[in-house]
């Protein structure tokens, strides 16, 4: 091989794939038979969101015409606000809650702009693109009603104080008989107890997104141009933006294992 030559794969040959057999295992060790818990992400609703945008959005170049838009929507942040309760109480009271979102719509515009000195009878343009982020937040409300399953809520850490008596003589200039009953204040008990919950989390299903882009600047095109042509800097931008998103928690659930199905014969 030559050492100047770096392709390490000769293209010019085929590489033949042949067929590989298989044959069967026998099944790995598994929980014996009965019930189980399991600690497993758990659905606990699924909800379309829908929310308005209105946005200004400037171009680099003077814009001929907009020939497409690809959108993406990423979300950032998605919370859903539990309430703390105390150890001991019920932890999947059904309650109405709020979930905050915040995210952006990513948009690739690809644009034609007029070439320098294409000013006449026939317009020549150059291709090009400007990626953007429009920001949206909002606050949805689920009702009680609406979850599938009940978050487990969380439960608020605790912290109690306590002391000791403590019997102290008073010092010079009272009688030997009395005494300082109370607790020492050189001293510090405490109790504390630290719950960690599980937090709830989202997965973005889907989305859909209804646009409406309108120049606001556009001027015709000087020299000997068509009437009708004519070049724009900035748009305002309306979107009716609706998108879905799964509400997960891992909550322990108990299922039955059942036996494993005998293995068949090689």
């Amino acid at each position: 091989m030559n050492s100047n030559d770096k392709k390490c794969v000769d293209v010019n040959v085929s590489a033949h794939m042949g067929e590989c057999e298989n044959v069967p295992v026998p099944v790995a060790p598994t929980t014996p038979v009965g019930t189980r818990v399991l600690r497993v992400p758990v659905t606990l609703a699924e909800i379309a969101v829908r929310t308005n945008m209105v946005a200004n959005i400037k171009f680099p170049d003077p814009v001929l015409e907009i020939k497409d838009i690809k959108k993406r929507v990423k979300i950032i942040q998605c919370r859903l606000l539990l309430p703390g309760i105390t150890a001991g109480s019920n932890p999947f009271q059904a309650t109405t809650l709020r979930l905050f979102i915040k995210g952006f719509v990513r948009k690739n515009i690809q644009y034609a702009t007029p070439c320098p000195n294409s000013s006449g009878q026939c317009v020549s343009s150059e291709m090009r693109s400007l990626t953007v982020d429009v920001p949206f937040e909002c606050v949805t409300t689920i009702p009680a009603n609406r979850f599938l399953t009940p978050p487990q809520l969380p439960f608020v850490n605790t912290r109690q104080e306590f002391d000791f008596f403590r019997e102290q003589e008073l010092g010079h200039g009272y009688p030997e008989k009395d005494h300082l009953l109370s607790s020492d204040l050189s001293q510090f008990h405490q109790v504390s107890t630290q719950f960690y919950n599980q937090l709830p989390y989202c997965e973005l299903i889907s989305s859909n997104i209804i646009e409406w882009d309108e120049a606001i600047d556009r001027e015709k095109l000087p020299g000997h141009a068509p009437f009708e042509e004519g070049a724009f800097h900035e748009v305002v931008e309306k979107m009716f933006l609706e998108f879905t998103v799964k509400i997960l928690q891992n909550q322990q659930v108990p299922v039955t294992a059942v036996a494993p199905p005998p293995t068949p014969p090689l």
